[in-house]
């Protein structure tokens, strides 16, 4: 079993931090909250005062933070992760952030003799602590070999995207189509509601139609057709809008740096900075079929 270095122990972090600890490994986490990091040494896990002290006595370190500049701090910064990690160890980052920091920070950590995944996650909190949620890895095959089994302990679907960075590419390109086919799906349920259809007749059909996708079948944006669906649970989030908006975001910023076209990226993106710009940032993201609908 290994001794895991865990930096981030948010909603995310917490429960994968303590899967790992339920597989038998030796987990010593770090967070800036003393009640996540009490939950941990409830679960039988270690904490370090410090990424600096964890990442010394660490065979592997995982990260799970907010955003890029974070990492690159963690990371990068005086006293961090790469300066202080001994030759050889696995820096596994699953935040999500964008592919430049991703894979300028490989590029730092390869030239200290460490082994660096970026492995972005999709599955919320559900997903992380059932132990059940996709990871996008992107980085060297001789480190995802090494990974991958660690990986299985957090999560089901485990896909190695390529190179350096290319997890954080496959998971923004997946959360675009997953907020561009919310807004459909919201779009759809509302015109619906407006033609005097039932919203459980539609769901019926278009479920079983050229119509059906995740966001339908397993996250119906009204109360009623998918009980598990936070719709039923005035959208108490499951993955929040203003999450959304910001892996929109980022995949704005990706498709600008790479010249792609993606005008429904950017509308989709438009409608979630609207939504959360009216208070709807800590409600679920299929919460927008009210910004849609017109109601508060």
């Amino acid at each position: 079993m290994a001794r895991i270095g865990f930096i981030g122990l948010g909603n995310m972090g917490l429960p994968m931090a303590q899967n790992l600890i339920k597989a038998g490994h030796q987990v010593e986490g770090v967070d800036v909250s003393q009640g996540a990091t009490d939950k941990l040494k409830a679960a039988g896990g270690a904490v370090a005062e410090t990424a600096k002290i964890a990442a010394a006595r660490a065979d592997v370190v995982i990260t799970m933070l907010p955003a890029g500049q974070h990492v690159r701090d963690v990371y990068l910064g005086a006293g961090g992760i790469a300066e202080n990690a001994n030759a050889g160890t696995l820096l596994i980052d699953c935040s999500t952030i964008d592919v430049e920091t991703a894979r300028d920070v490989a590029a730092a950590a390869d030239e200290k003799g460490l082994l660096m995944l970026d492995a972005p996650v999709s599955g919320g909190v559900g997903g992380a602590t059932a132990g059940t949620l996709t990871f996008m890895v992107g980085g060297p095959e001789r480190a995802f070999v090494r990974a991958e089994s660690i990986l299985r302990q957090m999560g089901k679907t485990i896909v190695h995207a390529g190179g350096a960075g290319n997890g954080q590419a496959a998971k923004i390109c997946n959360n675009m189509i997953l907020g561009i086919s919310m807004i459909a799906v919201c779009e759809g349920f509302v015109l619906a509601e407006k033609l005097g259809l039932d919203k459980q007749k539609l769901f019926d059909i278009a479920s079983k139609s050229s119509g059906s996708c995740w966001s339908m079948v397993n996250y119906c944006p009204v109360p009623g057709p998918v009980p598990a669906s936070p719709a039923n649970r005035d959208y108490q989030a499951g993955f929040t809008a203003a999450m959304m908006l910001k892996d929109l975001a980022l995949a704005q910023d990706a498709a600008n740096a790479a010249g792609a076209t993606t005008p429904m990226g950017a509308g989709a993106a438009a409608l979630f900075r609207l939504y959360v710009g009216q208070g709807g940032a800590q409600k679920d993201f299929s919460g927008i079929v009210n910004f849609i609908r017109g109601a508060n």
